[in-house]
């Protein structure tokens, strides 16, 4: 069972924007390689913080939307969200660590 929830242009406002706890959004397509390096990272991280931070990954093919109001130039792109607001962000396969050094501040 996938821990994170999958985003789209027509549930994001209520699931990120007016999220009560800080959202971790992957933007990701099928047909990229670094996206799926990140992939079970972000999995991971979508179980083990479960109770603190909310995980969405967001195919950008499917959703041109949300990508293009939040300029995603490339992916993978991962944003953070506090408040409704994008508090910080991450491009490119990186190591969990690197996420958590972002992410644990805002619990």
């Amino acid at each position: 069972m996938a821990s994170y929830i999958t985003l789209n242009d027509s549930n994001f406002e209520s699931e990120v924007i007016n999220s009560k706890k800080p959202v971790l959004v992957d933007f990701w397509a099928e047909w990229c390689a670094p996206c799926r390096i990140i992939a079970p990272i972000v999995e991971e991280i979508a179980s083990e913080y479960s109770e603190q931070l909310k995980v969405g990954k967001l195919d950008v093919d499917g959703n041109p939307q949300v990508s293009m109001n939040y300029g995603i130039r490339s992916i993978p792109t991962l944003l953070i969200f506090k408040d409704g607001k994008p508090v910080d962000q991450i491009i490119g396969a990186v190591a969990k660590e690197a996420i958590l050094e972002k992410v644990k501040p805002l619990f």
